[in-house]
């Protein structure tokens, strides 16, 4: 087993040597994104609290409970575009490139990707919430057969709602957890997929201290149905760290991840000379050798890279299709009868209020580099390190 870290900035010459770049781990628009952390940025800057309290109180007046945890916004970028600039940025390395994109829960993108000569040999992928104890994991699937493609996310689609409605009642979990465990396997048997613990140490769910012994557990039971551990091109260096000795003391693979959801590509690929995807499954799955690259943009702040990647979601882009160009036919919520509608739908003459408009406004200013104090407060504790991530990190 040989795991090997590097950078663009420090070692700019370790992409010689390869001849492929492997993007795994994007979003684009068919993916639905919890309104959650969005808010939470909001309300932390100076102000704006106060506007969301308000049209909290206002919304109840007309039927509408704000609703964070089923509210949800859609990343800018269609299909075509996430796969353009995704492989764009490899092949300005000199590389040929191969991209995988896990959208949340739906293999929509790839299958519609694989009808565009240009993109036909896309895997088939998704990144998939998996209950899991007490807890909640984010698996990315990578190359399922496209002909049994739709026939597994029936499987995943029912297992997740047994889970969550088990959950609901309190019961035990026992008896999903083997389910998961199952599946895995099973998909495991098929020497073409690739399995990948997304940013595994990131407690997305809010569990607490349960997150890390459910994550231990995990890879305890599910042993080598799981290929590799990502580590994540959105996520801080302290927290990259620990999963990169996490996979060590599990003896696994590290594997890249970028997680991009807004217009910047992902912050990190993997290396190989691989002529195919299935080609870079075995080296990863029988070799077990995996090159991690990290781009020059993670050497950015954290913190400015969330905002910036954040603000996508509040973003007019005018030059889209139409239907998708204001951010508020970006984002949806429930409305009093408890149906999903964009927030150009639910708003009184199809436009924001004014007041609303305004602290959108505030929060775009935001985004001028240096601005990010804010986010600061809201998430604290995140890395203030030197962004090496240990490069040049490597282990047999």
């Amino acid at each position: 087993m040989q795991s090997k870290v590097t950078s663009q900035w420090k070692q700019p010459h370790a992409t010689e040597g390869f001849t492929t770049g492997v993007s795994l781990h994007s979003h684009t628009s068919v993916s639905q994104e919890t309104l959650g952390f969005i808010h939470a940025m909001f309300v932390a800057m100076p102000g704006l609290k106060r506007v969301f309290e308000f049209y909290r109180r206002r919304s109840a007046r007309y039927g509408v409970v704000l609703d964070y945890a089923r509210a949800n916004w859609r990343p800018p970028l269609q299909p075509r575009m996430a796969y353009d600039l995704e492989s764009r940025q490899v092949q300005r390395l000199g590389l040929n490139s191969l991209v995988s994109i896990t959208d949340h829960d739906t293999i929509e993108a790839p299958m519609l990707l694989r009808t565009v000569p240009s993109s036909r040999h896309i895997p088939v992928s998704l990144e998939w919430s998996a209950p899991f104890g007490q807890t909640i994991f984010h698996l990315g699937i990578h190359n399922l057969p496209s002909r049994d493609g739709m026939a597994w996310m029936r499987r995943f689609e029912a297992y997740t709602a047994a889970a969550e409605a088990r959950a609901s009642l309190a019961g035990s979990s026992e008896e999903m957890d083997a389910q998961l465990l199952s599946i895995l396997r099973e998909l495991h048997e098929s020497p073409q997929i690739l399995i990948v613990f997304n940013h595994p140490l990131w407690d997305l769910h809010k569990v607490g201290p349960a997150h890390r012994s459910e994550v231990n557990r995990f890879l305890r039971e599910a042993g080598q149905a799981i290929h590799a551990i990502e580590l994540n091109g959105l996520r801080h260096v302290r927290e990259n760290r620990d999963a990169a000795q996490l996979a060590r003391e599990a003896g696994h693979l590290v594997i890249s991840g970028g997680d991009r959801h807004g217009l910047e590509p992902n912050a990190n690929i993997n290396l190989t000379s691989a002529a195919s995807f299935s080609e870079f499954v075995e080296e990863i799955r029988v070799d077990r050798v995996s090159h991690v690259h990290f781009m020059p943009q993670y050497q950015d702040r954290w913190e400015q890279r969330i905002l910036r990647s954040t603000l996508n979601a509040v973003t007019d882009f005018p030059e889209f299709m139409p239907g998708w160009q204001r951010w508020d036919e970006r984002a949806f919520h429930p409305d009093q009868d408890g149906v999903m509608r964009s927030f150009a739908e639910l708003w009184p003459r199809g436009h924001a209020p004014r007041l609303l408009q305004a602290a959108v406004q505030v929060v775009r200013l935001a985004g001028v580099r240096g601005l990010s104090a804010p986010l600061s407060l809201a998430f604290p504790g995140v890395n203030r390190l030197e962004h090496d991530l240990s490069v040049g990190m490597e282990w047999v």
